[in-house]
């Protein structure tokens, strides 16, 4: 069952949302495709470029997301990147549209800053990865390969 775009947003996490947050898993068959929220959410801690949103629906908390955005560092980038960092949907909210609405939220959140040409992701090229997912939301290879994981930009433009 789809769900209405509408229901979908990207809402700061909270001292009372925390574990909810954390408490969000993918199915087993992705579980090593995606770090758990919590590890997450300590290395936004210590990284002043991570902008993180919790992606709701309706009134429950359903997956995460966090950013790389240059343009949040100390020092001024003439360029700055943006990078989705993580993203996950818990799996029993998987199939249903939420993904694809949250990722669009965030899309138009990196574009509305005006700072940014491209948005980059990446993903590990396993069983079970979001590949077709993110292709059909018009990212594109870059040819590029770190660390394992494929990398895909969406212009911006």
């Amino acid at each position: 069952m789809w769900v209405d775009p509408e229901h979908v947003s990207l809402r700061p996490i909270t001292a009372e949302t925390v574990r909810a947050v954390c408490a969000l898993t993918v199915a087993d068959s992705q579980l090593g495709l995606v770090a758990p929220n919590a590890v997450s959410l300590a290395e936004a801690l210590f990284s002043p470029t991570a902008w993180y949103r919790a992606v709701y629906l309706r009134d429950s908390a359903v997956g995460f997301v966090m950013l790389y955005d240059q343009s949040l560092g100390e020092f001024p980038v003439a360029s700055p990147r943006a990078v989705v960092w993580r993203f996950m949907i818990d799996a029993n909210s998987q199939g249903k549209g939420i993904g694809r609405a949250a990722l669009r939220l965030v899309i138009e959140h990196v574009r509305s800053k005006g700072r940014f040409s491209v948005l980059s992701l990446s993903y590990v090229p396993l069983p079970g990865s979001a590949e077709k997912f993110y292709l059909d939301l018009g990212f594109k290879p870059t040819g590029k390969v770190e660390d394992g994981e494929v990398e895909l930009e969406l212009s911006l433009n």
